[in-house]
């Protein structure tokens, strides 16, 4: 009686269900690179090479338990290059007489999983992924009859759940549960974050680079800066190097953006928390350990709990809640195709210079260079959701579909109608240049709506409100937009919205 026990690549995780209950004399562990897992959108070269090498590394790791694993190579010529393809292959190989599989981050995933008792003639056992801190079936009894899903309420009712940051069953650390006001600040003059620890690629990841390098050659983005945490040691130094250096400064400045700062305050675990390597409730408890000793003041502290606990959690269930048909919705009825400098980097607005050349050199941009750089303007112009999310997939090496759908689609894009977010998170030049120095070396004025050297957000700005006046005439957090819409003077609104319109119409599409 062998059971083929399955561990996907994101997935490296020493406490698996799939591997719980092991026999290691019977058992045996298969972890696939297949070619349909790296092109079924065409990640970013360092996600590829993170996956890969993570995966090998925790392949080395299992062995070193005395687990029998079998390992298909990308280049390995037996390999049929598919999931299901490998599971059937080596289920055969290896006798097996049923699998024992953690359910999947993905819907595609998922589905391919329940196609492979057909395709293997064996018994298929999908068992919880318990290495989220809410599971699928306590978030689906949260969401219930809601009529509105919102992150805070379930943040909170997680904070409870779990007595991360509580004093006591139903009271708060400091008294309230919510710090963000006092985590909005741009990045005071003349302060220079410390660098994050970074990892030199060993034998193992080397070898990984090369094969990317070679088959995946065509593939966005940059090689050479590849520095990701790999292994769970890697990850807990990173974490630990996080909490030390650049948590104290968290909170104040995690919206804020600068020219040459690609990584300010932030912690950079994202990868190592999406591919297996890094616990979220260890992490957690690391940041309020650091509070609770003094280190860390508790803003900076809640905000990064808020990310993990709140953000990640719920946008997780949102995604089991509602798809597959989420990923289809278009409220705003957005059409534009992808702009080809989302890829290229080559624009004279210098806040997506920015976020997009860190982005193909790192595979990196915080999540206000997201939401608020390249998703604004994606909202305020109109482009097609399915596009924007598969650029979102591509582009970053902590990106999955369970965590960049709902983040991108729901909240930087509004297509979900408002099932995450109450309104649009629309926004003019003002914005950028509150939280940023951008706008200070960038081509166009930020004072300016009109005229050729007008910051393109502006116009951009008043036209989406315009467009969607209708529609947003319903929605009271968008009243303050519609007032001052209709106070403006009817010329200057015109003028705008020509602006505008030229504006898109000047954009050059493509794709990677």
């Amino acid at each position: 009686m062998t059971t083929l026990r399955i561990v996907l690549g994101d997935q490296c995780s020493d406490g698996l269900s799939a591997l719980d209950g092991i026999d290691p004399t019977r058992d045996l562990v298969l972890m696939a690179e297949v070619r349909s897992e790296c092109t079924y959108v065409r990640h970013h070269k360092q996600k590829i090479a993170l996956v890969l090498s993570a995966m090998r590394h925790f392949a080395a790791r299992l062995e070193a338990r005395g687990l029998r694993v079998a390992y298909s190579r990308l280049d390995d010529p037996a390999n049929t290059q598919s999931l299901r393809g490998e599971v059937a292959r080596i289920a055969a190989a290896a006798g097996a007489t049923r699998i024992v599989c953690t359910h999947p981050g993905e819907w595609r995933v998922l589905a391919d999983m329940q196609g492979w008792a057909g395709a293997t003639g064996l018994p298929v056992e999908i068992r919880d992924d318990d290495r989220f801190l809410c599971a699928l079936d306590r978030f689906r009894a949260w969401a219930g009859d809601r009529k509105q899903l919102r992150m805070e309420y379930f943040y909170r009712e997680m904070r409870r759940a779990t007595g991360l940051l509580m004093d006591a069953p139903d009271l708060p650390a400091g008294g309230q549960w919510n710090y963000d006001q006092e985590n909005r600040e741009p990045l005071a003059p003349g302060t220079r974050p410390p660098a994050p620890l970074r990892f030199p690629p060993d034998a193992v990841t080397r070898e990984v680079m090369a094969l990317v390098a070679r088959e995946f050659a065509d593939h966005f983005g940059d090689l050479d800066a590849f520095g990701w945490p790999v292994t769970a040691e890697d990850a807990q130094a990173a974490l630990e190097d996080f909490v030390a250096n650049r948590l104290p400064g968290f909170g104040r400045f995690q919206d804020a953006m600068a020219e040459g700062e690609p990584t300010l305050f932030h912690a950079l675990i994202g990868a190592a928390l999406n591919v297996g390597i890094l616990d979220p409730r260890a992490a957690c408890q690391a940041a309020e350990r650091a509070w609770r000793a003094g280190h860390a003041p508790l803003n900076a502290v809640e905000g990064f709990v808020r990310q993990i606990l709140g953000w990640r959690e719920y946008v997780r269930g949102i995604y089991w809640l509602r798809m597959p048909g989420y990923a289809a919705t278009n409220a705003l009825e957005a059409r534009r195709p992808l702009p080809w400098f989302y890829w290229s980097g080559e624009t004279e607005m210098a806040c997506l210079r920015a976020a997009i050349g860190q982005t193909k050199k790192l595979a990196y941009a915080h999540h206000i260079q997201r939401l608020m750089v390249t998703g604004n303007f994606a909202l305020l112009a109109g482009l097609d959701p399915a596009a924007v999310n598969e650029w979102y997939l591509v582009v970053y090496a902590d990106a999955y579909e369970w965590v960049e759908l709902p983040n991108t689609h729901g909240m930087a894009l509004h297509a979900d109608g408002g099932v995450m977010a109450s309104k649009p998170y629309a926004a003019s030049g003002a914005y950028i240049n509150r939280m940023s120095d951008h706008c200070r070396g960038c081509a166009f004025d930020v004072k300016r709506s009109t005229g050729p050297r007008a910051c393109p957000f502006n116009y951009l700005y008043w036209d989406f409100v315009a467009r969607h006046a209708a529609r947003f005439a319903r929605n009271p957090r968008m009243a303050m937009p519609l007032k001052t819409l209709a106070r403006m003077d009817p010329a200057k609104v015109q003028a705008m919205r020509g602006e505008a319109a030229a504006f898109l119409a000047g954009l050059k599409a493509g794709a990677a």
